[in-house]
């Protein structure tokens, strides 16, 4: 595998701003978007995924890096927690919380993959 230069060639990170994109799109209306409170948390949770994994990797070490992976990750189980709550509210179609839902285990998933990649299969 080549060398990553620069933390957009991250397969992680670019799932990452594709749940962004979709959480914001999914809450930018009706009751979801009304609910200030849990639009906003869901929002900075899949944010919090992209920029921990960017600033993780910025800092350029490996220490600093894996830990900021692993808060990552925990951001994305956060948005999947959210998108419950939003489904239970009906803030969500079943569709929409179905591709959400597979968006942010599609970034957990990657991250996990990246993680026992860079740091052997104990730390995941």
């Amino acid at each position: 595998m080549a060398k990553i230069e620069r933390f957009e060639e991250i397969k992680a990170w670019q799932l990452a701003k594709d749940l962004v994109t979709t959480v914001y799109r999914s809450s930018e209306n009706g009751r979801f978007a009304k609910d200030y409170s849990l639009r906003d948390q869901i929002r900075r949770a899949a944010v919090s995924v992209m920029s921990n994994i960017a600033e993780g990797f910025e800092r350029g070490l490996d220490k600093d890096f894996q830990r900021f992976l692993y808060m990552a990750k925990g951001s994305a189980g956060e948005v999947r927690s959210h998108l419950f709550v939003g489904k239970e509210l009906g803030y969500l179609t079943t569709e929409e919380f179905t591709v959400l839902r597979g968006k942010a285990e599609d970034v957990s998933k990657s991250l996990s993959g990246f993680i026992t990649y860079l740091y052997g299969e104990s730390s995941t």
